[in-house]
């Protein structure tokens, strides 16, 4: 095991492409750091030159105490597992697996050792006969994770491994490469853009655009205290719902006014977000996130947004609903990125008058569709962005 160390690491492309603008990034021994972020930000770029598939520009990669900038992808000491399982269709399971350890000339007995360990770790063993045809997607790549597992190298890097599976394949496959490399304790560096696997598989998780770190932290800390407008869109399911406002002074405190609407920040409110005393009178971007929205009848009192349902998506256990307020949506240019990525076309169109919001409620909602509904906002976890540099205030 070793850590890995990206120092004011660049990647130009002959064309002037900036894939990857000084990432300064250190990944403990052990740990498993999730590179995230929307198509084209940089990420896949970063593992690569980590594997020697890409020449760095400029800076310093470290895996342990070497500088591996201008060793050979083999000398690096890692393994890697990609999107494509990248089996031998003509070898067995055992083979397969038994495939870099037979190439590396290691005893039979060793290979065997290993071979049988890492069936063990995966729950191969009764599929060590077949061949891939005859596995499921999730069991081919527990195949591909077992031919990394047998190497046993400094450092493992995956690349969307689970892009080609299926959704509920996904979940399960996710929480089990998640408890392999806690067993096994490997530092993992791992690529999606999944914000959800994020979330659930990193013991931290770097957020990239537009080949710059974001912000890099825990996920839970990533939720709560996004350092920007963008990571607060981009993590998040469903998104982070954001308007324009305008901070005012109001009785003994602030006030937020958003379209019609006015919500009064309480003293809790202002303690946890200080900077915000120097913005009354100006714009800002207010942020609230779905499961801070609930059905006012169900609610103990706080301020309140009044809107028209537009869409209810009953799952058990909460309901989202989808209303419209009389106020504007919130559209930056990191807004614009965001909705572009997953294919949203409709932030990139002239502003409504209207602005949809996505509600988290209980199941216990009586509002119907087409209904005017009032919904009470938890001030407490109300998030405030600079309107000209997207910046957390905080």
């Amino acid at each position: 095991m070793a850590r890995v160390e990206f120092d004011d690491v660049s990647k130009v492309y002959d064309d002037g492409t900036r894939a990857v603008d000084r990432l300064d990034l250190e990944i403990a021994d052990g740990e498993f750091m999730v590179l995230v972020g929307p198509s084209g930000c940089g990420k896949t770029t970063a593992l690569r030159m980590v594997a020697g598939l890409e020449e760095i520009s400029d800076g310093t990669v470290r895996i342990g105490e070497r500088v591996v900038n201008g060793l050979t992808p083999k000398s690096r000491d890692i393994a890697m597992v990609f999107q494509s399982y990248a089996l031998y269709p003509h070898l067995t399971v055992r083979d397969n697996i038994a495939f870099p350890l037979k190439i590396a000339k290691l005893p039979k007995d060793e290979i065997g050792r290993r071979v049988d360990e890492a069936a063990r770790i995966l729950d191969l063993e009764p599929y060590l006969k077949r061949k891939p045809r005859q596995l499921s997607g999730g069991q081919r790549q527990r195949v591909a994770m077992g031919r990394a597992i047998v190497r046993q190298p400094a450092a493992f890097l995956m690349d969307e491994p689970l892009s080609n599976l299926d959704a509920k394949l996904r979940v399960q496959m996710r929480a089990d490469i998640k408890k392999i490399q806690s067993d096994i304790g490997t530092t993992t560096i791992y690529v999606t853009h999944d914000q959800v696997e994020a979330m659930t598989m990193g013991d931290r998780v770097a957020v990239m655009r537009k080949g710059e770190l974001q912000q890099v932290a825990p996920p839970q800390e990533l939720y709560d205290n996004p350092v920007n407008v963008f990571v607060a869109g981009f993590i998040g399911s469903p998104a982070m719902n954001m308007l324009e406002a305008r901070i005012d002074r109001g009785g003994e405190g602030l006030v937020a006014h958003v379209g019609d609407s006015e919500l009064a920040l309480d003293a809790e409110t202002l303690s946890r977000r200080p900077g915000l005393a120097s913005y009354a009178g100006r714009d800002v971007v207010l942020g609230i996130r779905p499961e801070d929205l609930e059905d006012a009848a169900l609610a103990n009192g706080g301020p309140r947004l009044r809107g028209r349902v537009e869409l209810r998506e009953a799952l058990g256990s909460e309901v989202l609903v989808h209303f419209a307020v009389a106020a504007r949506q919130a559209v930056t240019e990191e807004m614009r990125e965001l909705a572009e990525d997953i294919g949203d076309d409709r932030v990139l169109l002239d502003q409504p008058a209207e602005a949809s919001l996505v509600g988290r409620f209980s199941p216990r909602t009586q509002v119907r569709e087409n209904e005017l509904v009032e919904v009470s906002v938890d001030r407490r976890s109300l998030h405030f962005f600079d309107a000209q540099t997207g910046l957390a205030i905080g």
